[in-house]
């Protein structure tokens, strides 16, 4: 199972004693905030793409919208996210439970600097009801096949102004 594959690769960080199975579902931003007691701001969401032939994983703040124009500066494509039924398969978790560890072989996870504004935030590991809490610069140095900070999401500003 996902969880458990996370779990285990967590362990190499000494961070899978920090793993939280939740007795609630946490397989949406609302869900997560509700069943840890944060607010929905801090959850990590990991969001997938295509890009190119490849998937790249973008992790990024609960309340934080994907800017199309600042996602195609920086991946030189459009941002299109995979279904369900592709990211289960493509990343190795399933939607809900989507995390930036123990994907796939050929996933590329970013960061984006939505992230940068907590001390810390909960990013899923691998299942519906799990959830870890790191601050940024943890989840950077354990996220798999992390290729570094992005800024593609819309600032509280700009979601404030639309």
């Amino acid at each position: 199972m996902a969880l458990e594959r996370a779990v285990q690769y967590l362990k190499r960080f000494g961070l899978d004693g920090r793993v939280r199975v939740l007795e609630r579902s946490s397989a949406t931003v609302e869900l997560a905030a509700q069943a840890l007691g944060c607010a929905p701001c801090r959850i990590a969401k990991t969001l997938s793409f295509r890009v190119g032939e490849g998937v790249v994983l973008v992790v990024c703040a609960g309340d934080a919208k994907v800017d199309n124009h600042k996602f195609k500066a920086f991946f030189g494509t459009k941002a299109k996210m995979l279904s369900a039924e592709e990211a289960e398969s493509l990343v190795g978790h399933a939607v809900g439970g989507v995390c930036p560890f123990a994907v796939n072989s050929g996933v590329q996870t970013y960061l984006d600097a939505s992230l940068q504004r907590f001390p810390t935030v909960f990013p899923a590991c691998g299942s519906g009801n799990s959830a870890i809490e790191l601050t940024p610069e943890e989840l950077a140095a354990c996220a798999d096949r992390f290729c570094g900070w992005a800024d593609v999401c819309k600032t509280q500003e700009e979601q404030a102004s639309v």
